[in-house]
């Protein structure tokens, strides 16, 4: 995994992107939370192909900020830049873009860890 590698991914906003708590639409754009999400996926697609049989990524951190609206129907254009990779862990820089420009920023960490230990993790939390 080189740094500079990156990937884009790119979405139509939809109604259930929309910003709204306990069912009720707060604003009718493209929501922070599915940005959030937006960009994990995104970052995602930097490791992916690199990840052994036996292990897999799991997100230790988001931070974002979201710059701008866009609305229903509007293409949005994310894209993850790896631009830390040490020991296990990935750092990536993500551009969330709509047609009028940068609506969001932020950088994504994330882990990787053998499946038999995230498997462990999660029976210690289960208990």
């Amino acid at each position: 995994m080189d740094v500079g590698r990156e990937e884009t991914i790119e979405i139509t906003v939809t109604a259930d992107m929309f910003a709204s708590f306990e069912g009720q639409v707060v604003h009718p754009v493209y929501s922070t939370v599915a940005m959030t999400y937006h960009m994990e996926w995104v970052s995602r697609k930097i490791i992916l192909p690199f990840l052994e049989d036996d292990e897999e990524g799991m997100g230790a951190s988001v931070q974002l900020k979201h710059l701008a609206a866009s609305p229903l129907g509007t293409t949005v254009t994310l894209t993850a830049k790896l631009i830390e990779y040490r020991a296990n862990k990935v750092v990536t820089k993500v551009t969330a873009s709509n047609h009028l420009g940068l609506i969001g920023k932020g950088e994504v960490v994330q882990v990787i860890l053998p499946k038999e230990k995230i498997m462990e993790k999660l029976k210690e939390a289960s208990i």
